[in-house]
């Protein structure tokens, strides 16, 4: 009786033994996954807080003062800290009104490009205004080639010719670095003594079937160079009497759709990557907004209408057909929230040059997604559109 009294005791002693050892590691299991949850949670919040913030570089194009850079060139540090997604070359700097700005001579140019990819964590866009004719950063004086204007392609009718020039072009913007081209200009010749299409032979034709056969012959041979032909200026300035780099062009009382048929057909024959959205307004479409700032031109037309995919950029933010009417903070939230994937600041008007911008416009933006005033998924979306459009031209593998 003694033996079996002692068994039971050491049998209870055990069951609370192995009970006392159960529910402390239940709990220490426990209290382990709950740091690790923890842990993992803060992870993820900063994983996805440094990728909302390599979102939002990508969606910034600005430009800058230098013909070379160094460690410690604003720009440098700007490409480093914010990722942004591309620069814009100039040859003439508008704020000081004296050359040269980026851009000296072929060798040097090519330099230039060659280093800022180097620094830049993500290959960028590096982009330039070289449409032929008068609007073309690369000019012949430098010893770059000499390109013939749309307006006398146009008015030569020889589509061969189009095809010679648009090819040297291309090519030459390849042989430098360059890899987009704010090029080429659909808005058709309707008013000749418009003072920023008409009147410096940008256009091809006032008929829009010419405006669409040009710009397909010249698009075809940026795309054989592996260069991104970005068109200009949606919905259409040709039929404008102002220039928006200094008002709004109104064109409520000139435009008409046919302005949209060289998008709608490049769009058909998938020659549309990107396109440039002017400060265009028209209160027959849009009341109270340019065509910058406006949902109903990019979302109901540019998207729905013409069912247009790739990349919208806007035009130059920093022309006074904005900075008149906007403020900073204002427009930029404007934008991106109407459909506008990738703000253009050229640093390079009237206004005085701040080698601080890429930073002022990227903390408006990343604030305006903390503050719910731009939602998440239209950054998620225009990063989508600029990494696919870098991955189709092989910018980045």
């Amino acid at each position: 009786m003694k033996f079996n009294t002692k068994f039971l005791y050491l049998i209870l002693v055990s069951f609370l033994l192995a009970l006392f050892v159960l529910i402390f590691s239940n709990e220490f299991k426990a209290q382990f996954f709950i740091v690790k949850n923890v842990e993992t949670k803060r992870a993820e919040e900063k994983f996805n807080e440094e990728e909302l913030k390599e979102k939002i570089g990508q969606m910034i194009m600005v430009g800058f003062r230098g013909t070379s850079i160094s460690e410690a060139s604003s720009i440098v540090k700007a490409i480093q800290d914010l990722k942004l997604g591309g620069v814009i070359l100039f040859d003439f700097d508008v704020p000081s009104k004296s050359f040269p700005r980026n851009i000296l001579n072929p060798e040097q140019t090519k330099r230039l490009i060659s280093d800022l990819q180097e620094i830049s964590p993500t290959p960028l866009f590096i982009a330039v205004d070289a449409e032929g004719g008068k609007i073309n950063r690369l000019k012949a004086r430098y010893g770059f080639l000499e390109i013939l204007s749309p307006k006398e392609l146009g008015k030569r009718g020889d589509k061969n010719l189009t095809e010679k020039e648009s090819f040297k072009l291309s090519k030459q913007l390849k042989d430098l670095g360059f890899n987009m081209n704010f090029a080429p200009v659909v808005d058709l010749n309707l008013n000749p003594q418009n003072p920023i299409i008409g009147k410096l032979g940008r256009s091809f034709s006032s008929d829009p079937e010419e405006v669409f056969l040009h710009s397909k012959i010249f698009i075809e041979n940026h795309l054989q160079n592996d260069i991104i032909p970005i068109v200009k200026h949606f919905p259409g300035h040709g039929s404008s009497f102002a220039d928006s780099h200094l008002e709004i062009a109104n064109v409520s009382n000139s435009w008409n759709e046919e302005e949209l048929i060289p998008y709608k057909k490049l769009n058909k024959e998938n020659l549309l990557f990107g396109v440039i959205v002017g400060h265009i307004f028209n209160s027959n479409i849009d009341k109270d907004y340019p065509a910058s700032l406006s949902e109903i031109f990019l979302q109901k037309i540019l998207r729905e209408e013409i069912n247009f995919k790739g990349v919208i950029i806007s035009d130059d933010m920093q022309m006074k057909a904005i900075t008149k009417h906007y403020g900073m903070e204002e427009a930029i939230i404007k934008a991106i929230n109407a459909g506008v994937d990738i703000l253009l600041f050229s640093n390079n008007s009237e206004l005085q040059y701040d080698e601080k911008l890429p930073y002022k416009v990227f903390d408006i933006i990343y604030q305006a997604v903390k503050e719910g005033k731009i939602k998440n998924e239209r950054i998620i979306e225009a990063s989508e559109r600029i990494f696919n459009l870098k991955k189709e031209f092989g910018i980045i593998k």
